[in-house]
């Protein structure tokens, strides 16, 4: 195996002859790899081969529930949300136990484990919003609300310095992962001052289909903005908002 000698240090891949860094120092060598044709045929890959099936059922699964809502999460989220989707999605693929290895899905997993899933790691819902919800998630009637008692905005609201108003924003999606068939639903409050003069009660409600039978999911979130001339603007570009998925109902 060469070693790289001199000043300067790689990292990377140059030409075919890639350049990496151990615990003996750096190192050089010449780029290979398995071909796809061998990849997709040895035995000695089969494994590999269902991993690598579950992981991309699982980024399509994850697809599917970000774009349910799409227009929720682009406001209410972190550079690394996708990843993280995938990785929950991964874990509901594991608890499958009726499918064999590479065939694992998250229909018969356990869509449940996304129940808390943050969008914003940066800002999780508890941290900026500690009212009490009454969640409503009925399969049978498609149902899908949030209600809010009064509540005083600065005593249950944590906004950001420069914060004048903010938004309560909910959402649900009846989604089908095998085929992509979804349907979705989007409800907000009225922009809400941030003030100590306490709120009306207020509800948001989404209408799913009644008695689906595909997993049901129903988010809630905040976003702040500053008032400026009568025109609302995202706080900090919505580095503050945040969005959870606050209830799930698996296949019955």
């Amino acid at each position: 195996m060469p070693k790289q000698r001199g000043i300067i240090k790689l990292d990377g891949t140059i030409g075919d002859i890639t350049f990496y860094r151990t615990k003996d120092g750096y190192m050089a060598r010449e780029k290979g790899g398995i071909s796809a044709q061998r990849m997709q045929t040895d035995p000695a890959f089969e494994r590999t081969r269902e991993n690598m099936a579950e992981f991309g059922r699982a980024g399509q699964a994850g697809k599917y529930l970000r774009n349910s809502v799409k227009q929720l999460i682009k406001g209410a989220s972190d550079s690394r949300m996708q990843n993280r989707m995938t990785r929950e999605m991964m874990k509901v693929i594991h608890l499958d136990s009726v499918n064999p290895r590479g065939q694992r899905n998250v229909i018969d997993g356990e869509a449940e484990l996304l129940q808390g899933f943050e969008f914003n790691a940066g800002s999780p819902l508890e941290t900026s919003f500690t009212a009490p919800l009454t969640i409503t998630l009925d399969r049978a009637t498609g149902d899908a609300n949030i209600s809010i008692t009064p509540f005083v905005p600065q005593v249950e609201v944590t906004a950001q310095p420069g914060t004048t108003h903010f938004k309560l924003v909910s959402g649900a999606a009846d989604i089908n992962f095998e085929t992509g068939d979804t349907v979705a639903a989007t409800s907000e409050s009225t922009m809400l001052p941030f003030t100590a003069v306490p709120t009306t009660a207020i509800e948001l409600e989404n209408a799913l289909p009644a008695a689906s039978v595909n997993p049901l999911f129903l988010f809630f979130g905040i976003s702040f903005f500053q008032e400026v001339n009568g025109f609302y603007y995202p706080l900090k570009n919505g580095a503050f908002n945040a969005l959870r998925i606050v209830r799930v109902s698996g296949t019955p």
